[in-house]
């Protein structure tokens, strides 16, 4: 009896241990080839998605390029209702923007420096003013270094200072002021399809410039009337010169630079402060001569064409406030048509 009770227990409990281990899970480890398995998917989704990611970015930075140029447009606008003209483009390269002396040709300071009162900016348009000697010259420099976000296109870089190669500017006590390094800027404005988008680099002092009979070459007014664009030397454009209407001119767009040179300053037509007059870092041409509009390429430096970092186009506002990206392989003739306000040629709008 015994026996059988013991032999009974036992094999019961044998039993229902066997009928736990039916039901009890089963725990063990990836292998390594599941493992490697794995880790292949992922990284072909990584693959697959990464290239959607940097194509989301980049579109929302050309949207941020797109709403600059916007801003920009409407401060060019908002100073032609309030001053009934296009602020001029200044003298020339050895000059920035003179607090003092308004938007119009005497102001030796270009078309950047005449809308700041119209982008939020009338504290820094305001340095310098109401100072003279070195305390003047000392706002003037930091007025200089002090970068804007909306000259900027967030594709091609961040805003900040950067090398100015020229280094040395006048002022309006005649003293040598130098900023070695500068705010820049990624847009320009249309300075017509002429071939040339700067002169020289201005007058030796303010009262030499403000002569009325000033003139740096003997046919400097005949070279001036050549112009047919919107801003350039001394120029006084209204709407009512945009012959051509509104929305088929260009105002302003993203300027070419060479990729290499970003933030050296050594591309020759980005070397210098976003407030100097007319001059190539803040004005371009269509002219069909200077191959343009280009995307910004490795090796090659183009100090008269527009262009930009975008793989799908340069960006512009027109002259009535409408933003459109340019294809970079837009006809060379459409295009000079877009820089001519007066040329009264038709411009299929289709082909940009």
């Amino acid at each position: 009896m015994g026996r059988r009770g013991v032999s009974y227990v036992g094999a019961r409990r044998a039993f229902l241990g066997r009928e736990y281990d039916l039901f009890r899970p089963v725990l063990h480890g990836f292998t390594l080839v599941e493992l490697l398995v794995v880790i292949t998917i992922i990284g072909i989704l990584i693959a697959l998605l990464l290239p959607a990611v940097q194509s989301a970015r980049e579109a929302a930075r050309r949207a941020q390029c797109q709403n600059h140029l916007k801003q920009l447009g409407l401060a060019l606008l908002n100073h032609h209702e309030a001053m009934k003209r296009f602020p001029s483009g200044g003298w020339g390269w050895l000059w920035v923007g003179e607090p003092e002396r308004g938007t119009g040709p005497e102001q030796p300071g270009g078309w950047a420096f005449n809308i700041l009162s119209y982008i939020e900016q009338q504290a820094v348009r305001n340095m310098g003013m109401g100072l003279s000697g070195d305390a003047r010259t000392q706002q003037i420099i930091q007025r200089c270094q002090t970068p804007i976000a909306i000259f900027y296109c967030p594709t091609r870089r961040r805003p900040g200072i950067f090398p100015d190669y020229h280094t040395t500017y006048k002022t309006a006590t005649s003293t040598t002021m130098r900023i070695p390094l500068a705010a820049r800027s990624d847009y320009a404005i249309n300075c017509g399809d002429q071939s040339r988008n700067e002169l020289f680099g201005g007058p030796d002092d303010l009262a030499t410039g403000d002569n009325p009979n000033y003139s740096e070459w003997v046919n400097h007014a005949s070279i001036l009337a050549q112009h047919t664009g919107i801003a350039y030397e001394r120029s006084q454009i209204t709407l009512d010169d945009v012959k051509d209407g509104s929305s088929n001119t260009l105002l302003v767009g993203e300027k070419y630079i060479n990729p290499d040179l970003y933030l050296t300053g050594g591309d020759s037509a980005d070397n210098e402060n976003m407030y100097v007059g007319y001059d190539n870092d803040m004005y371009r041409s269509t002219s069909p001569s200077f191959y343009g509009p280009r995307q910004d390429t490795p090796g090659v430096t183009n100090p008269y064409i527009f262009g930009a970092a975008h793989a799908s186009g340069v960006n512009f506002v027109f002259c009535d406030g409408h933003v459109q990206s340019i294809s970079f392989s837009v006809d060379r003739e459409v295009f000079r048509r877009l820089g001519n306000r007066r040329d009264q040629l038709p411009i299929d709008m289709s082909q940009l």
